[in-house]
């Protein structure tokens, strides 16, 4: 016996508003989707989803003891601590070609600058050009935040046959290329220090300004000498301190010195997030010690050198090995604490 009989133009018509509705709900799930990742520079501000986007970010590049290369075999307990840190960004000075590096990253709420060098043979680089097949392979990953072009290249003339106005045509032209190929993330670089009216000048399509900034204990000087060049967001993509002091100075003893550092970086920090009005914030320098830096890498050693580093608190001297806010074995420094503080409290 039939109980019902359904028309078969209702039948169609009810079809129809299913699929309609589900074609709505993709479109709006995949709207959704793009407005969770919106970046842009606004005045003075690097904005995410229509928000100010304030930098807490570290430097990584972690090379495993006995080793001379990059290796992210740590890298779920890495992104943990980071986490636990309160860091929200990842500051790399190579391009991370595994996705499933990026994914976890993003999986853990954590945004990535990509930074990219002039000569690398050939790979991923500016030089050759080949920087925008990464660029145009990962610009719809969550996990980007910007693109960044060389670090502190203007301590190194002779890379560019002593003129520096090579490497700021090349990045300029290199910033051109990435606004053309994707203009959904800015650009960025990591010049040493403030730049100068060449720079500025030779560089329009720098969207943000990157500084790694070493004086002493306290930047603040820098963000009301930015204020007076440029209008442009800037952050420090580099600032810290490391463990080790060379000499005596400033109350601190010679030797392993965690307290040197945790208290070099907590007067950093305070500088960078009083500054906000200017300052996007900071990517310290840096996660886990580097013993591949100054000697045998087997075994942490003192010395090393840097650029520009005299500014180094509290000895003058970088100390390269010792950076890390964590031991090559991810046991806490003193500077942990420090960092988790100021990067998750409450008004940041």
């Amino acid at each position: 016996m039939t109980i019902f009989k359904m028309n078969s133009s209702r039948l169609s018509l009810n079809r129809f508003l299913v699929l309609a509705a589900l074609l709505i709900g993709l479109i709006y799930s995949c709207q959704s989707e793009v407005k969770e990742n919106r970046i842009k520079v606004f005045e003075r501000q690097i904005v995410l989803n229509d928000v100010p986007y304030i930098i807490k970010g570290i430097c990584y590049h972690p090379v495993p003891k006995g080793q001379d290369q990059r290796s992210f075999k740590n890298l779920t307990q890495d992104l943990a601590l980071m986490v636990e840190a309160g860091i929200n960004t990842i500051r790399v000075y190579e391009p991370i070609v595994e996705k499933a590096v990026l994914d976890e990253m993003d999986a853990a709420g954590l945004k990535v600058i990509v930074g990219f060098g002039y000569n690398q043979d050939g790979k991923y680089d500016i030089l050759s050009g080949s920087f925008i097949d990464y660029v145009n392979t990962f610009k719809n990953h969550k996990a980007i935040l910007m693109w960044e072009l060389g670090n502190e290249y203007n301590y190194h003339p002779e890379w560019f046959e002593g003129d520096m106005k090579n490497w700021y045509s090349a990045m300029n032209d290199a910033a051109g290329v990435i606004h053309k190929n994707d203009p959904a993330h800015p650009v960025t670089t990591a010049h040493g220090e403030l730049p100068d009216a060449l720079a500025l000048n030779s560089c329009p399509n720098i969207d943000v300004w990157g500084m790694n900034v070493y004086r002493w204990d306290n930047p603040e000087e820098i963000f009301g000498q930015w204020k007076t060049l440029s209008t442009k967001p800037m952050y420090l993509s580099e600032a810290g301190g490391d463990s080790y002091m060379t000499i005596a100075k400033s109350g601190y003893e010679v030797g392993v010195n965690e307290k040197a550092q945790a208290d070099a970086n907590a007067r950093i920090l305070d500088a960078v997030f009083m500054n906000q009005d200017i300052a996007s914030g900071v990517a310290l320098f840096s996660f886990t010690d580097g013993w591949w830096k100054a000697g045998d890498t087997n075994e942490q050693n003192p010395g090393g050198w840097a650029p520009n580093s005299s500014g180094v608190p509290y000895d003058g001297s970088p100390n390269e090995e010792y950076w890390g806010i964590v031991h090559i074995d991810r046991s806490k420094k003193k500077t942990f604490d420090i960092v988790k503080e100021a990067f998750t409290r409450t008004d940041k």
